[in-house]
């Protein structure tokens, strides 16, 4: 018996996933509970497993395809019952269940609003109510097209309408242009107040980069001049040919065009986005840089690495700059905070939990080592490993990337001395790391050669202030330059 199966909520509310791979082909048997596909939403990846023991009897979306969630994606045969009483039914009740499928798919249409990002963006700039627009696109999806034809009071039926009766119309005068090939290049623009025209030909000629009022009128209407697409489009062509000739008269160099690929902006992507521009946009941001000698450090570390590998872990200097960050936290807890605008209060957190950005095929990712306060270099060590593999192979639950209360961004493992680190919102600071390397240093009047660590604290400066974001590097350097400081806390 066939048995349909559905895109489930695969995350908290989500109305749509993509599906980045199948597990399983057509054909193939599987059991209940075994991954069929890999979906991901704004918020993770995550695999979705069959609900029955069967056979894959269809699959109904590609790889890559974005799926609202209800939408069939896969229809399996159920294990040990046979398929008559399928083909049975559909043999005597075709019209029903073609009906029932269509009523299905209305109540979807009906009951949510599908449309992409840039399309409920373009809805809010012209101020046209989404759930209000019937969509035009696969599953009902609204376009931009449809929000274009609502905002200028044409459902979308009636703007195809009016678009396909436009040949019959101007037929008399489409001609006109055809007669006159000598003259597109050099059309004079109109320079019209007031120009009649569907709202599909408005469109093509914003995306032509045309006035419509410079288009040479094609015929009048109610004594207004009315213009068409092909009108459009030829006056447009004029434009573009006639700024192909100037160069050749004057400029013989050719260019060959590059053009440009694109890629979807959406799934993990897009969260980064967001909570990169809402920090940004939010809190006004600081940056404070400083350098720190620690040829200590490097000795120390140096000291301590075979040790570390004796009991399987790998040591860099990140668990140091860890615990020297959380050091200098207890001594400045405004920069371990959140401010939490709606209640008009600061939190100030008594956990030392700290994120650390990780750079994944994916974009980048925070994983949280929690309570570094209360662990050992080594147990931070394995932590800061485990969690930034996990990250880069996908498999990290979203448990282990919440609850951090500052971050750190080791960008000088690629490469580069400061830059301006954008804080991990809602926390209000975030420490940048630049590459450890030797550099001059000018001591008791003399310089020499120390093996320096450069570092970027970026701050919220509605919380924090500036002395505070200097207080707290200072000290910060004092652990890094000092490490046997640490043994203290």
């Amino acid at each position: 018996m066939a048995r349909e199966f559905k895109l489930p909520d695969v995350g908290e509310g989500v109305a749509e996933g993509e599906i980045v791979s199948w597990l399983v082909s057509e054909g193939d048997a599987v059991t209940e509970d075994q991954p069929v596909a890999e979906v991901e939403t704004d918020k993770a990846v995550v695999e979705v497993p069959s609900p029955v023991n069967g056979t894959v009897q269809k699959i109904h979306f590609e790889a890559g395809t974005v799926v609202p969630v209800g939408d069939v994606i896969v229809t399996f045969d159920v294990e040990g019952e046979a398929a008559e009483p399928a083909d049975a039914e559909a043999e005597t009740e075709p019209e029903a269940e073609a009906e029932s499928e269509s009523k299905s798919a209305t109540s979807r249409a009906e009951s949510r609003t599908f449309a992409p990002p840039s399309v409920r963006r373009l809805a809010r700039e012209l101020g046209v109510d989404l759930d209000a627009v019937e969509g035009t696109g696969p599953s009902g999806r609204v376009t931009e097209g449809d929000v274009r034809a609502a905002a200028e009071g044409e459902e979308p039926a009636a703007a195809e309408a009016e678009t396909a009766t436009e040949p019959a119309e101007t037929t008399q005068t489409t001609a006109a242009p055809s007669t006159q090939p000598a003259a597109t290049g050099s059309q004079e623009a109109a320079g019209r107040d007031r120009t009649l025209a569907a709202p599909a030909t408005r469109g093509l000629a914003r995306e032509l980069g045309v006035d419509i009022d410079d288009v040479p009128a094609v015929e009048q209407r109610d004594g207004e001049a009315f213009v068409t697409a092909e009108a459009v489009q030829q006056y447009a062509e004029g434009g573009q040919a006639a700024q192909a000739e100037a160069p050749a008269a004057g400029a013989p160099r050719q260019y060959a065009e590059g053009g440009e690929t694109t890629e979807p902006y959406r799934g993990i992507r897009r969260t980064i986005g967001k909570q990169m521009a809402e920090s940004k946009y939010t809190a006004p941001h600081v940056t404070h840089h400083d350098t720190a000698p620690i040829d200590a450090l490097v000795e120390t570390r140096a000291r301590l690495k075979e040790r570390a590998t004796e009991k399987d872990v790998k040591l860099t200097y990140m668990p140091f700059v860890m615990k020297a960050i959380v050091a200098a936290l207890k001594e400045f807890p405004i920069l371990n905070s959140e401010l939490r605008e709606e209640e008009e209060e600061i939190a100030i957190k008594q956990d030392y939990n700290v994120g650390i950005a990780v750079a994944t095929d994916a974009g980048l990712m925070v994983p949280v080592v929690k309570h570094v306060d209360q662990k050992s270099i080594l147990q931070v060590a394995s932590e800061v490993n485990e969690l930034a593999q996990k990250a880069r192979d996908r498999s990290i639950s979203r448990e282990e990337m919440q609850g951090g209360t500052f971050t750190v961004t080791n960008f000088g493992a690629i490469g580069g001395e400061y830059a301006t680190p954008i804080i991990n919102y809602p926390e209000t600071a975030i420490m940048g790391l630049g590459a450890i390397d030797e550099r001059p240093v000018a001591e008791d009047g003399e310089v020499r050669a120390a093996m320096t660590l450069p570092l970027s604290l970026s701050i919220d400066h509605r919380v924090i202030d500036g002395a505070e974001a200097a207080a707290f590097t200072n000290q910060v350097m004092e652990y890094l330059t000092d490490p046997e400081l640490l043994l203290l806390e």
